[in-house]
């Protein structure tokens, strides 16, 4: 990661997005299952929703499950839902005593497993009226398919002419969601260098980190210190 010295440091980011990438490598490094790997990922992912919080973020989003990959084997999907499930029913309470509110970007009431459906509907139900942090999880989700529904929807409104502002609101992130803020910062794990089709148009004007750390052993450490060189960065919106 390149440091930007500006002097004094800007505030702490309002969003931060997670691309939580290398699961898989690291089940394959340890010689485990995929499965292990995604149960590590997912206490990983516990701890930095945690830091977050203590640190100020107000919105969190996380990719967690993407529209291309359901091309997995059914047993790792299969397996990866089994864990959102049992994440909802340990965490909600806890979740929700913290002041949290449940956000869910992506097409999740139709083709995710009846339980996961019910796991999911139950934390957003439960914490849609609190007022910390905002921890947006983006499930069967992609962004050019959420921009083909914003323009679907708008087109059923009956428009022929749209502002950024109107697509912006038909977004998951718009007016469904309490429109959320773009995100300030996006990090990926891994090494890869990439969006993978998440929150393109959102991310028009994010700063970006990336980690050649697997997402398993991204620790609360870590993200603190990519927040704080965050914080060194002079962001100027396309302007000089």
């Amino acid at each position: 990661m390149k440091g930007h010295d500006m002097g004094e440091k800007k505030p702490i980011p309002v969003h931060v997005a997670l691309i939580m990438d290398g699961n898989g490598r690291w089940a394959e490094m340890r010689g485990v299952t995929k499965l292990e790997g995604h149960h590590a990922g997912m206490n990983s992912m516990k701890e930095i929703i945690k830091k977050a919080d203590a640190m100020g973020v107000k919105y969190l989003s996380v990719y967690a499950f993407s529209t291309e990959n359901w091309k997995r084997s059914r047993e790792e999907v299969g397996g990866i839902f089994n864990l959102l499930v049992k994440y909802m029913a340990i965490e909600l309470k806890e979740m929700n005593e913290k002041n949290m509110k449940v956000n869910i970007f992506g097409d999740w009431q139709h083709k995710l497993p009846e339980d996961a459906i019910e796991a999911v509907r139950d934390a957003v139900v439960t914490t849609r009226n609190n007022t910390g942090l905002v921890f947006n999880i983006c499930l069967n989700y992609g962004s050019r398919d959420e921009i083909v529904r914003a323009f679907n929807n708008l087109l059923k409104e009956g428009r022929t002419e749209v502002t950024e502002d109107d697509i912006s609101a038909a977004l998951y992130s718009g007016d469904e969601n309490g429109n959320v803020p773009d995100p300030d910062l996006i990090i990926r794990t891994s090494g890869e260098e990439r969006l993978s089709n998440f929150l393109l148009w959102q991310a028009a004007y994010s700063e970006f980190a990336f980690t050649d750390t697997l997402w398993p052993d991204f620790t609360p450490e870590e993200f603190e210190s990519i927040v704080e060189e965050y914080r060194t960065r002079e962001r100027r919106y396309g302007g000089r």
